[in-house]
């Protein structure tokens, strides 16, 4: 327990106390279990005493000082953490097993400090050795820190016991609400229908051939999600925020994307944009126009905005202009293939969805019809890694004379209309779903919501 010549903070009573407990009530032993775990003891033999309790427990068994010495001696360690007797001084030294949870904080708050000592030795040695990349240095400490912070709400195990109780208090609540939306709206119903919301975790893909209207959708789904109180990160590589900004007041205002750029604005214009402005003011949006921005970049930054926030949505726009965290790569499919999982990763990580816009390949543009999976850019690692994959089918051609154009776009949509297409959802149905392209303001809206 010594480091650098300074003792480790540890509670031998609290460990004592807290495992002496655990030996005397059930309802103390959910209580430890659910707070700490084994490497939250600074002596091991504590830890050990109290991974026989959570094996007892785990199997349905009942927990004492018999039944822990017979689950300790059955696997050869009841010796190494002091024989029985060391067992009943536990449960002779508890203050009052009532106070167990007080006990499991104590343990885990100085096993908390411990491992903040171990990373901040860790990152003085990335100092050291990494020297040469900084960015990597210091997403790599971030990342150190995070999990530190990370660790004093949540442990790695958990029993399947409590897992079945949480997904049942769950599937009450949904089964009460009996709503489509469970996760983050995107605004649109027929959509939201098929996927129930942008779900927590989930890396959901957006994709379509150029002009079509990746931002906007993307733009469309992120105000509907800070419209309804969801804080929003959108990373925006390809358009600047003042750029960003505009496209955003013209969808919400209404107002003719041709004249605010031209500064030819009615006067009807001005209220309108003014009280735009002010609802957007009050969204809990956020913009970073950093251009040519790594996944590092990006994971490093996602992860101070949502700290300290239970929900959320994060957009990136978009996915092959990012860069690979080894930035040595020479070949372009694994560097998106990196940017790609590592997405995935912030997703799962900060436990919100990751809306991510993507490129088609140029094969698509040699013909006409609805996209497809094999369609997407670099599309092997992009497709494995996403939860969902959405397409925006539209007609942005001129039309034909000829009956062979005609029969050519069977399948392509009014003008004014666009398609939104599930093509993959890991976790429920395919599908596809209509909407309006109101062209003057860059917005989509649902079709019932169309003005002309």
């Amino acid at each position: 327990m010594n480091r650098g010549g300074r003792e480790a903070p540890y509670n031998e009573e609290a460990e004592q106390s807290l495992l002496g407990a655990m030996l005397l009530s059930s309802e103390a032993v959910e209580v430890g279990l659910s707070a700490v775990e084994p490497s939250d003891f600074a002596l091991p033999r504590h830890g050990v005493i109290f991974g026989a309790i959570q094996d007892l427990y785990n199997r349905g068994e009942a927990v004492d000082q018999i039944t822990v010495a017979d689950r300790l001696a059955s696997t050869g360690r009841l010796e190494d953490v002091g024989g029985k007797p060391y067992l009943i001084e536990l449960v002779g030294r508890v203050p009052m097993y009532s106070n167990a949870a007080h006990y499991a904080e104590i343990v885990k708050r100085t096993a908390t400090l411990r491992e903040l000592i171990r990373a901040g030795t860790d990152i003085a040695t990335l100092g050291y050795e990494r020297g040469d990349d900084l960015d990597e240095a210091i997403e790599a400490a971030e990342k150190r820190l995070f999990d530190v912070t990370k660790k004093r709400v949540s442990s790695n195990f958990k029993p399947m016991r409590d897992l079945l109780k949480t997904s049942f208090e769950q599937i009450e609540v949904l089964a009460e609400r009996k709503e489509h939306v469970t996760g983050v709206p995107t605004g649109f119903p027929e959509l939201d229908k098929i996927l129930a919301g942008l779900h927590k975790g989930d890396l959901i893909i957006l994709a379509a051939r150029p002009s079509v209207g990746k931002t906007a959708l993307a733009l469309n789904i992120a105000v509907e999600a800070a419209r309804k109180g969801y804080p929003v990160a959108i990373f925006s590589l390809e358009m600047s925020s003042e750029q960003l900004v505009q496209r955003l007041l013209c969808a919400e205002a209404r107002v003719d994307s041709h004249r605010l750029r031209t500064g030819y604005l009615n006067d009807s214009d001005w209220p309108a944009l003014v009280d735009a402005a002010g609802r957007l003011g009050d969204m809990p949006l956020w913009v970073d126009d950093t251009a040519s921005t790594s996944i590092v970049e990006v994971r490093a930054k996602a992860r101070r905005l949502f700290r300290d926030k239970q929900d959320g949505l994060i957009v990136v726009d978009y996915l092959q202009l990012m860069q690979p965290q080894n930035r040595r790569s020479e070949n372009r499919q694994q560097d998106v293939a990196d940017i790609s999982r590592g997405l995935k990763i912030l997703a799962k990580e900060l436990d919100v969805p990751v809306l991510a816009l993507s490129q088609l390949s140029r094969a698509v543009e040699q013909r006409r019809g609805r996209p497809v999976l094999s369609d997407l850019r670099e599309s092997g690692a992009i497709e494995q890694d996403a939860d969902v994959v959405m397409f925006i089918h539209r007609d942005t051609m001129p039309r034909g004379s000829d009956e062979d154009d005609a029969r050519s776009r069977d399948d392509v949509p009014p003008k004014g209309e666009a398609e939104i297409i599930v093509a993959k959802h890991r976790n429920g149905p395919t599908g596809l779903c209509r909407v309006s392209y109101l062209d003057r303001y860059t917005k989509f809206v649902p079709l019932a919501k169309h003005e002309p």
